[in-house]
């Protein structure tokens, strides 16, 4: 069903069916990690990804997309999103944010969807320490946001807490602290934001990275939500090159992007792209995500 604020509600018989698409997706993440490395193209891994769906016979929800050409977004160094796929040469160092989703059809033929996105480094050594703290943060920005939206589910938040604003809350939080543990500031992309996902990759509501003063919609179980911290190195100004598709920083900062397709169920949260539902993400906040059975 379609709520006031035209965002979709899910029965848990739909949430079961975008976990079996957000499975899809985690085997694609796997297959990825374990075929990067120094000296691959990022058409090489483009077809890792098409192998996975072709297996899993699911269908991807980039490829065709607004003619999207690739099932997967390679953003490397300072790309943010939307890299295409192509010759390039990925070398020892690079930060590369790999993109993806799949869709499978339920017996009426009805599109159920999943999406998410993790940064890795080529090689799996940092070219430098602002490097890892940028993905790592951005990866705890997260899971801090997921946590927060858990809180609320859980009925242990109020106010913003328990709203769409308690995600870009949690994203500024983590910034903030990188800022006094470190010294300087990254950037939060206002541009390109998380977005409500089920039987159409993207959905409402806009899932902000950040803090507004206006009341969000107040998070209920029924929910997806494709949540996505994209933070640079340097300063949040981006472009999109002449491609039509790739997003470039100003400033030349690298950046980096962690997602997850987040479902709210009764008293909690169900990470459906992570294998095992969200256990290790959430550990680190006291939370057990809320499967469904």
């Amino acid at each position: 069903m379609i709520g006031r604020e035209q965002i979709q509600i899910k029965t848990p018989d739909q949430v079961r069916l975008m976990r079996r698409a957000g499975l899809v997706v985690a085997d694609i993440h796997a297959a990825l990690r374990e075929a990067v490395r120094p000296g691959i193209t990022t058409a090489e891994l483009d077809a890792v990804c098409a192998e996975v769906i072709s297996r899993a016979g699911a269908h991807s929800n980039f490829l065709g997309y607004h003619d999207y050409p690739a099932t997967v977004c390679t953003s490397v160094n300072d790309e943010v999103v939307h890299g295409i796929p192509g010759e390039r040469v990925l070398a020892e160092g690079d930060l590369i944010t790999f993109d993806c989703g799949a869709y499978i059809l339920d017996e009426d033929g009805t599109q159920w969807h999943g999406d998410a996105a993790f940064t890795t480094v080529v090689g799996g050594r940092y070219a430098s320490e602002s490097d890892r703290i940028l993905d790592t943060a951005t990866r705890s920005a997260l899971w801090a946001a997921i946590a927060a939206v858990a809180r609320a589910a859980a009925g242990e938040a109020t106010g913003r807490g328990a709203r769409l604003n308690a995600i870009g809350d949690a994203v500024e939080e983590v910034v903030d602290a990188v800022e006094q543990e470190h010294g300087y500031r990254l950037g939060i992309l206002e541009e390109y934001v998380g977005h409500g996902i089920g039987t159409a990759m993207h959905m409402a509501p806009d899932v902000l990275n950040y803090s507004v003063r206006r009341k969000g919609p107040r998070l209920r179980p029924g929910m997806v939500l494709a949540i996505e911290p994209m933070l640079t190195a340097g300063s949040p100004q981006v472009h999109e090159l002449e491609d039509g598709w790739t997003v470039v920083t100003d400033d030349g900062s690298r950046a980096a992007q962690w997602e997850h397709t987040v479902a709210i169920v009764p008293g909690g949260v169900w990470v459906l792209t992570a294998p095992d539902g969200g256990v290790e993400g959430l550990s680190a906040f006291d939370i057990e995500p809320k499967p469904l059975r």
